[in-house]
């Protein structure tokens, strides 16, 4: 697979004769290893989100790929990621969620910092009773920031640095979805789900950009929302994923249903998109409410999906978010036996990757072809440098 592909013509051209991603990319350490890099660090990837710190001094402790991460909500209303480490030893400062009164105050020799990340004090420095050291030059000992950004309350991390800025990597979906450029609320405990699945976190993502599976794997939402109902997305480089013309608002016993999303026009009022942004967000917007999947890699082989559902107004009514959860909860459930399957699959020795279906899976293919470039180009560097 050429390390070329960014247009959608080529793409579309090449899947007709494509194989999928070799098994190594499902389950081979190294390779893991290469992909946290190509495809993890030196993006745009999710981390949390911003709801999980709704408050100034909110602190939550995240392991991204095996790194000790840091989230909190600055004094200001900031939402900043750190390395959860003192520079004085490396001692992890934050061990659980919790609220920052004052200062990050490590454990170990009390080095103490603002919640900006400065190293405000250092405690018996330059021995009993003295605070300070002409040797310990505080400025230059804060917390070591990792960059981040939020977009759709979405805390998206570069921990390279190296990334373009946000709005430039991120300009293709930040336009398709111009009119949800809007406030979302997050529904709070009960929009909140979770699964820890066998799976490469790949395999979500590809299962998420495609509708094909809809009439075996989801027959509840095929009854109405048929396969004939959806349209590819593609944005070679950027995104993929599925689109309905046949979305349905949720009702309770009253008739009622959520507030739409203010000013977002007559094309959503059946029209709902799903889009996998890559490397690891998966995005649904409706006309009424929204939901966030963020995709942590714990391993080759085994993923947790931190789903967030969104809603137009803070005040949503409790029963129809309820409902609405539930719902959710029972379409993604649906799809766990699915990315494990594929998963147990990739141990075939003789798996070439598979074909893909040239008109139902291009937006898997898409995907395939950013993944197969980015760690195309990581090699490349790896032997220049040799």
């Amino acid at each position: 697979m050429s390390a070329t592909i960014t247009d959608l013509s080529a793409v579309r051209a090449r899947v007709e004769k494509a194989n999928g991603l070799p098994n190594a990319h499902y389950i081979d350490t190294a390779v893991y290893a290469e992909e946290r890099q190509a495809l993890l660090y030196t993006q745009w990837a999710g981390l949390s989100v911003a709801a999980d710190v709704p408050e100034p001094g909110d602190a939550k402790p995240i392991q991204f790929l095996g790194m000790p991460l840091l989230m909190l909500r600055d004094k200001d209303g900031d939402v900043r990621v750190f390395q959860n480490i003192c520079r004085h030893r490396g001692m992890i400062l934050v061990e659980e969620p919790r609220k920052i009164e004052g200062a990050i105050r490590c454990p170990y020799h009390s080095w103490c910092y603002s919640t900006k990340g400065k190293l405000v004090s250092t405690p018996h420095v330059g021995g009993p009773g003295y605070n300070t050291h002409e040797a310990i030059k505080r400025d230059d000992l804060g917390l070591i920031e990792v960059r981040s950004h939020v977009w759709r309350d979405v805390v998206w991390v570069n921990v390279s640095g190296d990334a373009p800025v946000f709005e430039v990597a991120m300009k293709e979906v930040i336009a398709r979805w111009s009119e949800f450029e809007l406030p979302v609320y997050h529904g709070g405990f009960d929009s909140k789900i979770e699964f820890e699945v066998n799976t490469n976190w790949k395999l979500a993502v590809e299962n998420y950009c495609e509708s094909y599976h809809l009439p075996w794997v989801h027959p509840g939402l095929n009854s109405y929302s048929k396969l004939e109902d959806h349209y590819n997305i593609e944005e070679p480089g950027a995104f993929s994923g599925q689109g309905t013309m046949v979305y349905r608002q949720l009702t309770n016993e009253n008739g009622e249903k959520f507030p739409d999303f203010e000013g977002v026009g007559a094309k959503w009022n059946e029209q709902a998109e799903y889009i996998a942004v890559y490397p690891n967000v998966l995005l649904g917007v409706h006309r009424d409410h929204a939901f966030a999947i963020i995709l942590e890699p714990k391993g080759p082989e085994k993923t947790v999906e931190h789903i967030h559902l969104y809603y137009s107004v803070p005040d949503s009514d409790e029963g129809l978010r309820m409902r609405n959860t539930q719902l959710w909860k029972t379409v993604f459930e649906e799809d766990i036996f699915v990315v494990e399957g594929m998963q147990r699959g990739r141990h075939a020795d003789q798996f070439d990757g598979g074909r893909f279906s040239p008109v139902m899976d291009s937006p898997t293919h898409c995907f395939h072809a950013w993944v197969a470039g980015k760690v195309e180009a990581y090699r490349g560097m790896g032997k220049a440098a040799e």
